[in-house]
């Protein structure tokens, strides 16, 4: 049981953490410093792939060139369109007039761009997180998932922690946490002094004491 204790925590924990994640996300996006978009055609293939998850930031229009991805809104459907750049011009009022063209495609986009100071660009692709994050969402995944994070929950809480000795008893015989000698006879401790005298560490009481022995009388001792 509590190895499953084990894994119901290491998994909330990694969902804890991707939760962590979305929400700076989520956050960012929000106060406009990037914006999430899924690639759903393919246009831009091999490049960028159908599924992909691009994290676009925004950059300044008048540093954009001939050849540089950006995504741009289509007049026609409303939706950013992430395309190369065939032609950019200014046209003198602010604004900026861009044409794009798909790399997988035959022909340019039927109608050119019109855009201000700021577009958004592609800083990061992630492959295949696009499609991810769309079946995450569908409630067929979403609802089960649901289920699955409070059964962990009920998991973490429900099932006791494991209970750990005092590290100071762990590995020390039980004989030597009650001050007995293992095995039911004193073991002493040998030390040589100077002089050749030793002292002995057990009994303690007489270590205590400062008493010292003789080679012999430590044989005397040892043979009663």
């Amino acid at each position: 049981m509590q190895i499953l204790r084990r894994l119901a925590e290491i998994v909330l924990w990694t969902l804890a953490a991707v939760g962590l994640l979305c929400a700076v996300l989520w956050g960012a996006t929000a106060m406009g410093l990037v914006k999430p978009l899924i690639v759903i055609s393919g246009s831009m293939e091999p490049q960028i792939m159908t599924g992909d998850l691009l994290i676009d930031v925004p950059v300044e229009t008048k540093g954009l060139d001939v050849g540089d991805v950006v995504s741009l809104p289509s007049e026609l459907t409303g939706n950013l369109v992430t395309h190369r750049i065939e032609k950019i011009a200014a046209t003198g009022d602010g604004t900026y007039q861009v044409s794009m063209k798909g790399d997988n495609n035959a022909a340019s986009d039927a109608l050119d761009y019109t855009v201000g100071d700021r577009v958004w660009q592609p800083a990061v692709q992630l492959s295949g997180w696009g499609s991810a994050v769309q079946r995450l969402t569908t409630p067929g995944v979403a609802i089960p998932l649901v289920v699955g994070l409070v059964a962990l929950l009920g998991i973490t809480l429900l099932l006791p922690a494991p209970t750990r000795r005092p590290s100071r008893e762990r590995g020390v015989p039980a004989g030597a946490r009650e001050g007995t000698a293992v095995g039911g006879t004193a073991s002493p401790v040998l030390v040589a002094d100077a002089e050749g005298s030793v002292a002995s560490g057990a009994p303690r009481s007489e270590l205590e004491a400062g008493i010292t022995m003789t080679r012999a009388q430590w044989r005397e001792l040892a043979q009663r």
